[in-house]
């Protein structure tokens, strides 16, 4: 009887320790480059449908938005805040300059700088941008957090 619960014990032991070919590895640099191409993707978007369109595709349901002299904007705040945005004016654009994916691939930040043409000012108004992003059910990357601030020193 004592075999038996030994051979018992040893058998429970085993199948609580996770088989190699169920842990699943993930590629960081991957997701990382993923996460540069969604940035690019929201910006060209934006250029090709309007800053409004891209901000309502990308913006997760609880995102929020930080914006001079307001207060936070969050989640249905924020979609109704963007939807009675005029974006006709200007085109919108940024390129980020690096991306961080958090090990566990469904969290990460991407930075950058970013460009607003007015259509009728001969001028560029330039700042800097950070996204905070969250991996949805789907394997999408939507972002959580965006803020920035204007002007840039080179």
């Amino acid at each position: 009887m004592k075999f038996t619960g030994f051979i018992f014990l040893c058998v429970v032991m085993a199948s609580c320790q996770p088989k190699k070919d169920r842990v699943k590895t993930i590629d960081i640099a991957a997701e990382q480059e993923t996460l540069m191409e969604t940035d690019r993707d929201f910006s060209k978007m934006s250029v090709d449908k309007g800053m409004k369109n891209a901000f309502l595709e990308y913006i997760d349901s609880n995102g929020v938005l930080l914006r001079p002299n307001k207060m936070p904007i969050i989640g249905a705040q924020a979609i109704d805040y963007l939807i009675q945005i005029n974006d006709t004016s200007y085109k919108f654009n940024w390129e980020p300059q690096k991306a961080v994916v958090a090990k566990s691939a469904d969290l990460g930040y991407t930075y950058g700088l970013y460009a607003i043409h007015p259509s009728l000012q001969d001028t560029v108004i330039y700042g800097t941008y950070v996204s905070i992003w969250k991996k949805q059910e789907d394997g999408s990357w939507k972002f959580v957090l965006d803020t920035g601030n204007e002007g840039v020193d080179e």
